[in-house]
């Protein structure tokens, strides 16, 4: 299946302790990269997330985001960790004494910070586990947005591919009469001369001249590199570097294809060629 490496998922969850929300971007990305943005209270997650990104994907450069909001009763029946605060309240206010405009304390940032709420232990953990689920649920979502946008892209390639087949199929059935009408100008140019002809002389230089500008490998080559990439396009694997490989080889053909060129249906077919592959190579870096 195609996945795109863009996408984007949302998933929250409101709790007896705060609202939960994750947000999880995906760009396109040579390799995967994966950026966890967590409150303190959360920390301990992000390694066991990135692991869980690592097994679920395998490029793309992903930002993953938490936000905690604690409810505003959530201190009713706890007691506070008063010398924790207080240790809080000074450390903010010798990093605010160093700051032009510093902002006032939140209180329910406090509230957030681990130690605070003397007793909510057992709290905390039930709400790292539920962040914990709700990442899962997030992660799901990107997943299926990365196979949707990867099914368009796919649906965007094969109309190439088709459209190359196309080109190839007529440019090998009309070579046959573009080497005759070629060979046939050069005699008409030997003969308005009025040079003498040596026939076997002729035929070899002839003969050569065809060598030179046969493209029968060439487009043998391009439909090997359509097939094959229609076979990649229905495997299970990451596609996204054997994709780009292959636009790599259809340019060198194409180009190839060009250099040869000898009539001005061949070189529209070649120019054609290059539009096609150019427009799947821009699709190919968003694979996966």
């Amino acid at each position: 299946m195609v996945y795109s490496m863009t996408a984007f998922a949302r998933s929250e969850l409101s709790t007896d302790q705060g609202n939960l929300a994750w947000e999880l971007r995906s760009v396109n990305h040579r390799y995967l990269e994966a950026t966890l943005r967590l409150p303190e209270a959360f920390r301990e997650l992000e390694g066991p997330l990135r692991e869980r990104l690592r097994k679920q994907l395998a490029r793309g450069k992903v930002e993953c985001t938490l936000r905690f909001n604690p409810t505003t009763d959530t201190s009713q029946g706890l007691s506070l960790n008063q010398p924790l605060v207080a240790q809080l309240i000074a450390a903010a206010g010798q990093i605010g004494s160093q700051l032009p405009s510093p902002a006032p304390i939140n209180p329910l940032e406090l509230l957030a910070w681990p130690g605070v709420l003397t007793g909510a232990e057992q709290e905390q953990s039930q709400l790292v586990k539920q962040a914990d689920q709700l990442f899962n649920q997030a992660l799901e979502q990107l997943k299926e947005s990365r196979a949707r946008e990867g099914a368009e892209l796919r649906a965007l390639i094969e109309e190439r591919l088709d459209n190359m087949a196309e080109r190839v199929a007529t440019l090998r059935e009309m070579m046959p009469t573009l080497l005759d009408a070629h060979r046939q100008k050069l005699i008409d140019r030997f003969n308005e001369a009025r040079l003498e002809l040596d026939n076997t002389r002729l035929e070899q230089e002839l003969v050569m001249l065809a060598q030179k500008i046969d493209v029968a490998e060439e487009l043998d080559r391009l439909t090997t590199h359509i097939s094959e990439t229609r076979n990649v396009l229905t495997s299970n694997a990451a596609m996204g570097r054997r994709l780009d490989f292959l636009m790599q080889e259809f340019n060198r053909e194409a180009n190839t294809l060009g250099s040869k060129a000898i009539d001005v249906r061949s070189t529209q077919a070649a120019v054609d060629l290059k539009v096609y592959i150019e427009q799947m190579r821009e699709q190919v870096q968003n694979i996966e």
